[in-house]
């Protein structure tokens, strides 16, 4: 008697997952060698040269403030929040009382986190300097 068993029905579709993940891991390790390899490392004086006219070309930080960042997580945090809401609103009889406070708790939780942010200073838009 052996511990393995093959004769799984869906042992092959598992194994040509395993396959394709490692053939997909090894083309994006293979493709970032020979890119590395084939390109041109010295182009970076030609694109601070001038263009025919115009002011002289300096590197400069990123001037996006993290406050963008912030926003889109929380719009995020919250878009989900609504599509967590969608089914519960579509199957709210058959779920019940319990259905009911699960909801509660799920809104009671994120509340909590909304006032966090809040209190945070999340939501103030300051300025970009």
């Amino acid at each position: 008697m052996t511990h393995m068993e093959f004769s799984h029905p869906y042992f092959g579709a598992f194994f040509m997952f395993l396959f394709a993940f490692g053939a997909f891991i090894a083309t994006v390790f293979l493709a970032r060698l020979i890119s590395r390899k084939l390109a041109r490392l010295d182009t970076e004086k030609l694109k601070s040269t001038l263009y025919e006219c115009g002011p002289e070309v300096t590197k400069q930080p990123s001037s996006v403030s993290v406050q963008f960042y912030l926003m889109a997580l929380l719009f995020i945090l919250f878009d989900i929040e609504i599509i967590f809401m969608f089914p519960w609103a579509i199957d709210f009889k058959v779920l019940g009382w319990f259905g009911f406070v699960e909801m509660i708790l799920f809104i009671l939780l994120l509340t909590i986190g909304f006032i966090y942010a809040w209190k945070k200073g999340a939501l103030e838009w300051h300025s970009i300097k």
